[in-house]
């Protein structure tokens, strides 16, 4: 029996978002392990950069790191964020709200969605979302931050963040350099494979010096250097369920709208994000190439702004899609090279904190067991595969059909995961978790009822509750997040009170 052969360097290849955040997280995570971390990436090469905004996770992992909320916020001009709002995706004129919590509360131990299933039965027309805090707060423009010990299951919300991703870049560059991190400014010209294994030995810069390392993160973006250009670890298009294939990203001058989520609007070929920061507002529109051409794309985004553009239009060509394998031998990918499930739920940030998770839970030795390695594909994959299906519910369960877009999306054939979802969930409300789900069930909850995917029926133990009784129960829960709502300040006066940025002015509301 022999011991572990522990892991001595680690190199990441490609900075940005990814690339910083994974050298922190390691850095944080081995601080009494030997291993040296090394950055690579080339001041030649930018990186995307569009992301800006985030899932409640991020909190999480910021928090492990023991990074300062404020400071975080401060520095990277960040604004607060309760959700989605979803506007013209199930027919043109119709908005709907993704918050990060879930509605109302149990009664009878039966789900409130069931209950509202029922009040609607009996010609109540509230809409879901007066059921929730936040989706309320952020209607009036609205935040506070959850109380430690709520006094009411509807009070129990998350929030996250938006944010200048090349500023949380930098923020973690400079975290990750503290702490020993060591960074190199170069572009990688030649991978050199082991002859009898093919793994990773090395990698070699065009000044000529070699970098050789145990382990090798790919964030190299969409090429995938490493995962992909040297270890031809394979690729599987999704296009076919999600059919956008371009973005185009502006940022604009920020208006007096400063609203504490992000709203993205259905297009005619795609659609459009809008995300509001301190010092300026994100903007992209996501579409497919095959109903718009880039020109007319550009044109569309420009005369949709709410202010003056800050940049040039940036294109970006991509593939929906994930590596066939996420770790291949002594190479994982993180981001980019690892795989791209388009913005709409703004969760490329939280899969690279997914995969940083992953390599920790399943930290090598030099040996590379590959039933490890085999397990923590599976495991990454079927996160990908559960958001996926998510993201694809979101074109599928339109009702638009006045574009070919739109059209051919009501059309299409659905993985079998999702169509079982919703077979089930339209018969009795009843809510399919597989492994590895990234989104909640009262996430699952908004985009049927945004869509109009109601159930035809409701759990029985509604029926034990007296129809006043329930009638009121609801209503005491709308008025007490009304009430609450009402009391918490304006989004733009929090951020002004607590944590506006470095010269910043926040007298917008």
């Amino acid at each position: 029996m022999t011991g572990p052969e522990p892991i001595d360097r680690i190199v990441i290849v490609g900075g940005g978002t990814a690339g910083w955040m994974a050298a922190a997280a390691l850095a944080h995570a081995l601080q009494k392990h030997p291993a040296k971390i090394i950055v690579i990436e080339s001041s030649e090469i930018g990186t995307v950069g569009v992301g800006e905004s985030t899932l409640p996770t991020i909190r999480g992992f910021n928090s492990a790191l023991e990074i300062d909320e404020i400071d975080f916020i401060k520095s990277t001009q960040a604004t607060f964020k309760l959700g989605i709002e979803f506007v013209d995706w199930r027919v043109a004129g119709h908005t709907f709200f993704h918050p990060f919590a879930p509605y109302g509360a149990k009664l009878n131990a039966a789900d409130f969605h069931h209950c509202w299933v029922k009040l609607r039965q009996m010609g109540d027309a509230s809409s879901l979302e007066e059921y929730s805090l936040p989706a309320m707060m952020a209607r009036q423009g609205r935040f506070a931050q959850p109380a430690e010990r709520p006094v009411a299951p509807f009070a129990n919300y998350a929030y996250a963040y938006q944010f200048d991703a090349g500023l949380y870049a930098r923020y973690l560059k400079n975290y990750a350099l503290n702490r020993g991190v060591s960074h190199v400014d170069g572009k990688i010209v030649d991978v050199k494979l082991n002859a009898g294994n093919g793994f990773i030995e090395s990698v070699r810069l065009q000044d000529g010096q070699e970098t050789a390392a145990d382990l090798f993160i790919d964030c190299s973006g969409f090429r995938g250097l490493l995962i992909e250009g040297a270890l031809k670890s394979g690729y599987e298009d999704w296009t076919h369920w999600l059919p956008c294939d371009r973005a185009v990203a502006i940022p604009c001058a920020s208006s007096g709208e400063f609203t504490p989520f992000t709203r993205a609007t259905s297009l005619d070929a795609g659609w459009q994000w809008r995300i509001p920061l301190q010092h300026r507002t994100g903007n992209g529109y996501v579409y497919c190439s095959r109903f718009i051409s880039d020109d007319e794309a550009v044109a569309t985004l420009r005369a949709r702004l709410d202010g003056a553009a800050l940049a040039e239009p940036n294109v970006l060509r991509f593939t929906t899609g994930i590596r066939k394998k996420l770790w291949n031998k002594n190479c994982v990918a993180l981001g980019l090279a690892g795989g791209f499930i388009e913005p709409l739920e703004s969760t490329s940030i939280a899969l690279v904190q997914s995969g940083i998770s992953k390599i920790l839970t399943f930290f090598p030795d030099r040996r590379f067991d590959e039933r490890e390695i085999d397990e923590a594909n599976r495991v990454m994959r079927e996160e990908y595969e559960r958001i996926r299906d998510f993201i694809i519910l979101h074109y599928k369960a339109t009702h638009r059909e006045d574009t070919r877009l739109w059209k051919m999306c009501r059309e299409m054939s659905i993985p079998e995961t999702l169509e079982r979802k919703i077979s089930l969930f339209k018969n009795r409300g009843h809510l399919v978790t597989y492994a590895e789900e990234s989104f909640t069930d009262a996430s699952w909850i908004t985009m049927y009822a945004g869509f109009g995917i109601i159930p035809e029926r409701y759990d029985s133990r509604v029926d034990t509750i007296e129809e006043n009784t329930l009638r009121r129960a609801a209503t005491q829960i709308k008025d007490a997040i009304r009430v609450a709502a009402l009391a918490a300040p304006t989004h733009s006066s929090f951020i002004a009170r607590h944590c506006a940025a470095l010269g910043e002015k926040l007298d917008r509301g």
